[in-house]
C-alpha cells in the first residue's frame, strides 16, 4: 500500500499528500437557497481532518434551474461565499485539498424543486424538458466559469466539472440526448464544445494555479464508450485539467457493449497518452485490495465514495494498518450520527439504499 501514501502533484502545482479523494457525494444538507449548512460543514471538514488528501463537496449548482434536488449545495450567487469560505478554511487547515464539484441537472432538474421547466440540449418529451437557445447555452458556459471564480473567491483549490451521469455537460456530450443542429450539436467535437468551452473559460479567468478536474460517464447515460474516450483523448491532448475523474460505478466491470469486453472498463482509459493530466476513477472501491487494484490498473488517485462515509478517517486507519478491514453495512443511525452525518444525510440514505442502514430492533 506504499503507492497511496505517496504525494500526487497536478500540473497547476497543487499536490495532495496522499491519493485518495473523497468522492463527490450527495448528501441533502444544504439550506432551501442552497447555502452550507453546518451540518454539511461538519460532515466535509471531518473527512479532511480523517487524511483524506482531497476533499470534495457535493456537486454544487451553477444556476437555480439547475438544482437536480432539495438541499442541494449552491454556488450560483455571491450569498453562498461565506459559507463556503468557511468551508474552504476547515478543509485546507487540515492539510485536504479543498474542491466545489461544479453542476447543473439539466433535463433532471424536478420542477417540483426549481418551480420551472427543465432545460436540456434539445426538446424532451420524455422528460418534459425544452431546449436551451444559442444565447442559453453560452449563458450556461458562463454559469460554471462564474461558479468556478466563486470557489476561487472563497478559497477552494479547484473545481470539478460534473460531465456525468446524464446532467446537463453529459447530456451534451450524448448523441441521443443531443439533437441540437448548431455548433454545439452533431460531431462529437460539436457536442464536447460546451465542456470545452468552459475549461478554456475557467482556465482564463481563474488561472493555470487553480486546480480543475473532470468528471465523466464512460458509458451508459446516453454515452458510448468509444465516444468517451475519444472525449477523454481530447482531454489529455488539450491539457488544460489537471485531472480526469471516471464515474465508473464498479472499477471491476468490463464494458457493458458486448463488442467491446474482454477487457476491463477502466483500461480503455488507463492505456492512454494522458500527459500530466492525473486519471482516477470511482465505483465499489472499498477494501484496501481494491484500492490496490486501481492503481495495478494504471490510475493515479482512486475516490472513495460508501467507504468514506462509513470512516471518516479511513485514509488515517489505512496508513496505520495495511490490514484494516472497513466495517461493512448496514451499521446504526447512532454510528453513522458519530462519523459526522446529520438526520437529513440519513434520511438521504435510506431512500437511496435501504440496506445501508441497520433499523433497531423492536
Amino acid at each position: 500500500m506504499t503507492k497511496v501514501f505517496e504525494a500526487l502533484s497536478f500540473p497547476c502545482g497543487k499536490t495532495m499528500t496522499n491519493r485518495l479523494m473523497l468522492a463527490p457525494l450527495t448528501n441533502t444538507q444544504s439550506e432551501v437557497d442552497g447555502r452550507l449548512s453546518g451540518e454539511e460543514i461538519h460532515w466535509l471538514s471531518m473527512r479532511a481532518k480523517g487524511g483524506f488528501g482531497l476533499t470534495m463537496t457535493a456537486a454544487a449548482h451553477v444556476n437555480p434551474l439547475g438544482q437536480g434536488f432539495a438541499g442541494q449545495l449552491g454556488i450560483f450567487s455571491d450569498k453562498h461565499l461565506p459559507g463556503l469560505s468557511k468551508l474552504a478554511d476547515k478543509i485546507k487547515s487540515q492539510g485536504s485539498l479543498a474542491v466545489v464539484q461544479l453542476h447543473h441537472a439539466g433535463f433532471r432538474a424536478p420542477r417540483e424543486v426549481t418551480g420551472d421547466i427543465p432545460v436540456a440540449p434539445s426538446p424532451s418529451e420524455k422528460f418534459g424538458a425544452r431546449g436551451l437557445s444559442h444565447g442559453e447555452v453560452q449563458s450556461l458556459i458562463e454559469d460554471f466559469i462564474r461558479g468556478a471564480e466563486r470557489a476561487k473567491q472563497a478559497g477552494f483549490d479547484g473545481v470539478e466539472i460534473h460531465g456525468a451521469h446524464s446532467y446537463i455537460i453529459c447530456q451534451f456530450l450524448s448523441a441521443e440526448f443531443n439533437r441540437r443542429t448548431d455548433e454545439y450539436g452533431g460531431s462529437l467535437k460539436n457536442r464536447s464544445k460546451v465542456l470545452f468551452d468552459i475549461i478554456s473559460g475557467i482556465r482564463k479567468r481563474c488561472g493555470v494555479g487553480f486546480l480543475l478536474g473532470v468528471r465523466l460517464s464512460p458509458e451508459r447515460h446516453g454515452i458510448l464508450l468509444e465516444e468517451a474516450v475519444d472525449t477523454a483523448k481530447a482531454l489529455f491532448a488539450a491539457q488544460e485539467i489537471d485531472f480526469l475523474d471516471i464515474s465508473a460505478w464498479d472499477v471491476f466491470k468490463e464494458p457493458v457493449a458486448p463488442a467491446l469486453q474482454g477487457r476491463s472498463l477502466l483500461s480503455y482509459f488507463t492505456t492512454l497518452d494522458r500527459g500530466d493530466v492525473r486519471l482516477g476513477a470511482a465505483g465499489k472501491v472499498y477494501m484496501p485490495e481494491d484500492i490496490q487494484y486501481c492503481f495495478e490498473q494504471g490510475l493515479d488517485f482512486s475516490l472513495l465514495g460508501r467507504a468514506g462515509i462509513l470512516h471518516h478517517n479511513y485514509p488515517q486507519l489505512l496508513r496505520d494498518n495495511a490490514n484494516f478491514v472497513p466495517n461493512r453495512t448496514p451499521v446504526s443511525r447512532e454510528y453513522l450520527l458519530a462519523e459526522g452525518l446529520s438526520e437529513k444525510f440519513l434520511d438521504y440514505i435510506n431512500g437511496m439504499w435501504p440496506d445501508f442502514i441497520k433499523e433497531p430492533e423492536l
